[in-house]
């Protein structure tokens, strides 16, 4: 691998968008300024850090364009995703109204050029590119509102860029991960086991868990590094079956009786305790209405106090005895949106945080933050499931990074699951540890299949979960989850896709330093199902009618 880092020069051109109008203008030298709105541009290196004052003006987003840029005609472009991949993620030729949020990767033959925002921006930032040049659109609002800074000097982002040749496109774009985030915290072992999810699917019992474990400890019988067992939605007091799957947090129902000795009995058996929950979703009544956002209910975590109530929640769960906490929710019930719906902003206008002189972008790092300093003293592992990964890098774990596989549908399974591994996986130990979701083992998915996607979940030394109803498999399949659990507990193999340059769903993986090699057979003999009348959004940016 040759690596050139590009120096990034000042930007051409810039608007700035404000709760009153919209300013452009061409850009001269290191500091522009409309009013009391100052956007300033400092080189660190052959980076180039943004800078944004404003006085009394609310500010929306600024957007830079840089011209004069050529791209081969025969590249392919990927983006990264708001929050989890959508099945979305591929290659693609270049298209002027796509989007690309925080990153992008521009690839032909053996030269690949990437550009992005270092993690943790203040700023939602995403990317466009055309035959002439790149904008780069950073939205600094909080959240429908422009954010109020009151004078303060706010670091936006810090843009770099570089140049890879002679090396794969999955090569560089894993390195350039590596530059974009120079601070991830990663689990101290590897992390697997079982998750009750895609089986129970919210319907489940302390009975029915303890069975889980036992199945769990007598699939990996003999290895050294135990498995967790993580409880999903089910547990929390005032769980309502497909009503309601928020908190308090407090305790159990009458189906989990003490959370505490669970965790203590999951212990005895010889697994790890994990337990999903969500945080900012809460109907105890003395939960005061300052501490919650106007457009949905939920926690603000802006609010101080709000902020405490999260952090006690989150220690009296690692008080009981859960070194894993999946942390599930929080992007949409802040912005109240999926991340396929933030086309290509993440929230609708017309509402703000508690504190007003933030940006949507640091109440989120606000949040991740304190859920991280509330688990250190117990060294519980930070899962985020629906978390904005360039957000939470550095800040969490692991990453729950796409959709909802199944236990019910292979279809989801092959389209959610395979795609997000194959496109985030130059994340993986870079930002974080990816987390594709689960092996989904109930009556929907032949073991033909799960088989296929347990095995790449393990060779890829991500994270494998199983989710599993008992009694399913025969004898010899349970000895082939063995055997592929063996593998995910050391986490030494290391496929990636070579072929996803050429499909969304990569077929071909291997592992060179350990001479791997797999050939995936992902489809049905009846092709692809679907569903006639299914409803999403296209990752494009609108035309202006």
């Amino acid at each position: 691998m040759d690596k050139c880092i590009i120096d990034i020069r000042q930007p051409d051109y810039i608007t700035i968008g404000t709760d009153k109008n919209e300013r452009e203008t061409i850009i001269n030298n290191d500091l522009v300024q409309f009013d009391d709105v100052r956007v300033e541009f400092a080189k660190t290196g052959e980076h180039c850090a943004i800078f944004l004052t404003a006085d009394i003006t609310p500010v929306r987003w600024i957007k830079l364009r840089w011209n004069n840029m050529t791209w081969d005609k025969k590249a392919r472009f990927l983006g990264d995703a708001w929050e989890r991949g959508y099945s979305d993620l591929q290659w693609q030729g270049m298209s002027a109204r796509r989007f690309m949020p925080w990153y992008f990767a521009a690839t032909h033959e053996n030269n690949t050029i990437c550009y992005g925002v270092k993690v943790r921006p203040s700023a939602m930032c995403f990317w466009q590119v055309d035959s002439m040049g790149m904008t780069l659109f950073m939205d600094v609002r909080c959240g429908g509102n422009g954010v109020k800074l009151g004078g303060r000097k706010l670091e936006v982002a810090e843009v770099l860029g570089t140049k890879f040749l002679n090396c794969t496109s999955f090569e560089a774009l894993s390195d350039f991960c590596g530059d974009m985030c120079t601070d991830p915290i990663l689990p101290t072992y590897p992390v697997y086991g079982s998750n009750n999810w895609y089986y129970a699917y919210g319907d489940s019992s302390e009975e029915e868990i303890l069975s889980d474990t036992d199945y769990i400890v007598k699939l990996t019988e003999g290895i050294k590094n135990r498995p967790y067992m993580v409880i999903d939605d089910c547990w929390q007091e005032h769980h309502r079956l497909n009503e309601y799957n928020g908190g308090p947090w407090t305790k159990g129902n009458e189906k989990f009786p003490d959370m505490k000795a669970l965790a203590e009995k999951l212990v005895a058996k010889g697994v790890r305790p994990g337990i999903w929950v969500r945080f900012l979703q809460n109907e105890a009544e003395d939960i005061p209405s300052e501490w919650r956002l106007s457009t949905n209910g939920c926690l603000d975590p802006s609010n101080p106090q709000a902020l405490e109530y999260i952090k006690r929640d989150v220690k009296r769960i690692c008080d009981w005895g859960y070194t894993l906490i999946k942390h599930d929710f929080s992007t949409f019930d802040l912005f109240g949106r999926w991340g396929f719906e933030m086309n290509p902003l993440v929230t609708k206008d017309g509402w703000h945080f508690y504190d007003e002189s933030m940006t949507s972008a640091e109440v989120v790092k606000l949040l991740y933050k304190a859920i991280l300093e509330a688990s250190k003293e117990t060294n519980t592992i930070i899962l985020g499931c629906n978390a904005i990964g360039h957000l939470g890098a550095g800040l969490m774990h692991m990453n729950r990074t796409g959709d909802d596989t199944s236990g019910l549908n292979w279809e989801r399974t092959r389209s959610m699951g395979i795609n997000t591994l194959a496109f985030r996986l130059p994340q993986h130990g870079k930002f974080y540890e990816v987390d594709a979701d689960c092996v989904g083992i109930d009556y929907g998915v032949s073991w033909k299949f799960n088989k296929q996607w347990a095995d790449l979940l393990a060779q890829s030394g991500t994270s494998l979960f199983v989710s599993a109803r008992l009694g399913l498999l025969s004898e010899a399949e349970n000895e082939e989850l063995h055997k592929i659990m063996v593998i995910a507990s050391e986490q030494k193999h290391h496929v990636v896709p070579t072929d996803w340059e050429d499909t969304d769903c990569p077929e071909e993986w291997e592992d060179k330093l350990n001479n791997i090699k797999r050939k995936y057979n992902w489809y049905e003999e009846c092709g692809v199902r679907f569903k006639t009348q299914a409803v999403r959004y296209t990752p494009y940016l609108s035309i202006i009618g």
